[in-house]
């Protein structure tokens, strides 16, 4: 909507005008009246723009949070004020919006375009790596959703590059008693160490690879779990494929050693007694309850 997208930029300008004047607690109410008195009188949704600007500048430090996490080559303090505010208007429709009122897409397109307005060269791509980033970690929310029709200049989805991508339940006998191996990420769940595999290499070679390399754990590829496909956005070649394949992973019980990597801030050990209270996402959960049937079966 034209009006809505006016709204995210008043929003931005007033953002920005409050992060120059060092994100002072009691000014957003005054700087924002005043913006819209100058840039959007008589606007009619101000009830969108009163709630985003509350919402961001209530948020503020958990989204800052986020994005060094998403992003960290990039501190905070060293982004752009521009392109923070912008990733900070995204990040928050695109994490604690009603997703009914603004899907998990439209709130990283409306984010890029007001990178395009308002940045510099380079802003779009980055506002979509960072977004797209943790876009992916929530699970690529709406994915599945009916797609638009598509336009004419649109890749036909037999012709999208193809990504071939790995990850492994990893479980392992201590004393006795199976436990499992996982990740967690910055939005609170569990979920599989994984990873992308080379041009040319065996997928589950790859994978236990991509194990080791994340957690610091030699494995075994020991079961097939399945795989799945879904279709994501890469900032540098536009839509791809990616195809995961899920293995079964036997290793040694040892202390876990995690990567730095955007997204992901732990690794434990669980007793299979302890999982089911863990919070996956829905597509890994089935996945974990197949590795956990293959393992009572195999002890009988």
């Amino acid at each position: 909507m034209a009006n809505r997208h006016l709204s995210r930029s008043v929003v931005l300008q007033s953002l920005f005008e409050w992060d120059f004047r060092g994100c002072k607690e009691k000014e957003p109410p005054e700087i924002l009246a005043r913006i819209i008195k100058e840039f959007a009188p008589g606007m009619a949704d101000a009830s969108f723009i009163d709630a985003l600007m509350d919402g961001i500048v209530a948020k503020k430090p958990e989204l800052d949070k986020i994005i060094e996490k998403a992003a960290p080559e990039w501190p905070i303090d060293k982004i752009s004020p521009v392109d923070r505010n912008i990733l900070r208007i995204g990040l928050y429709e695109l994490l604690f919006a009603d997703r009914g009122e603004v899907p998990a897409k439209v709130a990283i397109n409306e984010a890029i375009e007001l990178a395009k307005t308002f940045g510099g060269d380079t802003s779009g791509r980055f506002v979509n790596g960072v977004l797209g980033a943790v876009y992916k970690e929530l699970g690529e929310p709406g994915k599945d959703a009916a797609p638009a029709k598509k336009k004419p200049t649109e890749v036909p989805y037999e012709n999208m590059p193809i990504q071939h991508l790995g990850g492994a339940v990893v479980y392992c006998n201590e004393g006795g008693e199976v436990m499992m191996a996982f990740v967690h990420d910055i939005f609170g769940h569990w979920t599989l160490s994984k990873g992308k595999i080379p041009e040319g290499v065996e997928p589950a070679a790859g994978t236990a690879a991509k194990v080791k390399e994340e957690i610091g754990l030699d494995v075994k590829i020991t079961a097939d779990l399945g795989q799945n496909e879904y279709i994501a956005n890469d900032p540098e070649i536009g839509k791809i494929r990616k195809q995961v394949h899920y293995y079964l992973a036997e290793s040694r019980y040892a202390g876990l050693e995690l990567a730095k990597k955007p997204g992901l801030d732990d690794a434990k050990w669980f007793k299979l007694s302890d999982i089911l209270e863990l919070n996956f996402y829905n597509d890994i959960l089935p996945i974990v309850t197949k590795a956990i049937t293959i393992l009572s079966e195999g002890s009988k």
